[in-house]
């Protein structure tokens, strides 16, 4: 008798601690989702995506490209270490896409993004702040945004608490340069 009571409490526990189970995963799958809108979750617009006539993107560059892509940035970017650089987007790639003709998502698609101004990409809805901001990205305004993007551009939509380390911000711009098309300045 006592172990049947005992079984029927372990499966009881059980059951409990997979409802538990369940309802934390699904708990974190709508986190995830919300802070993939627009707005921070409260838009229920889809996000934009890449016009059906965007070129076809571009084979990858190769690790020598990578490597002749970085020798040639200014310092301190040429120094970057472009592993670090790839680790710290991952901060950002749950809302940009940084490939030739990659889509829209939370955030701008990236290639690209050096020498375009602020605010300019068709087909994406920007803040206000971002549209009236008056640069033109490159990697000085790029720092400072990914430093703090509200305390550098007050309004933006942007909820990404910043990158602090200097070193961190650097690599990642460099990664960025290597990664989104950029050409420097003919000589």
């Amino acid at each position: 008798m006592r172990r049947a009571v005992a079984d029927g409490a372990a499966k009881r526990l059980s059951g409990i601690i997979m409802r538990t189970l369940n309802l934390a995963a699904l708990a974190a799958l709508c986190v995830v989702v919300s802070a993939c809108s627009k707005d921070g979750g409260s838009s229920g617009e889809a996000p934009a995506s890449a016009p059906a006539d965007a070129p076809a993107a571009a084979a990858a560059p190769t690790d020598a490209e990578k490597a002749a892509a970085l020798a040639a940035l200014p310092a301190p970017y040429n120094t970057g270490d472009l592993s670090n650089g790839q680790s710290k987007f991952a901060f950002c790639r749950s809302c940009h896409t940084a490939t030739e003709g990659g889509p829209d998502l939370t955030g701008p698609n990236l290639y690209g993004v050096f020498g375009r101004k602020a605010g300019s990409k068709a087909g994406y809805a920007y803040s206000d702040a971002v549209k009236n901001a008056g640069f033109t990205w490159d990697a000085e305004h790029l720092d400072k945004w990914l430093s703090s993007p509200r305390e550098f551009l007050p309004g933006t939509k942007m909820t990404f608490a910043g990158l602090h380390d200097p070193k961190d911000r650097v690599d990642l711009i460099a990664y960025l340069k290597v990664e989104t098309g950029y050409k420097p300045p003919a000589k």
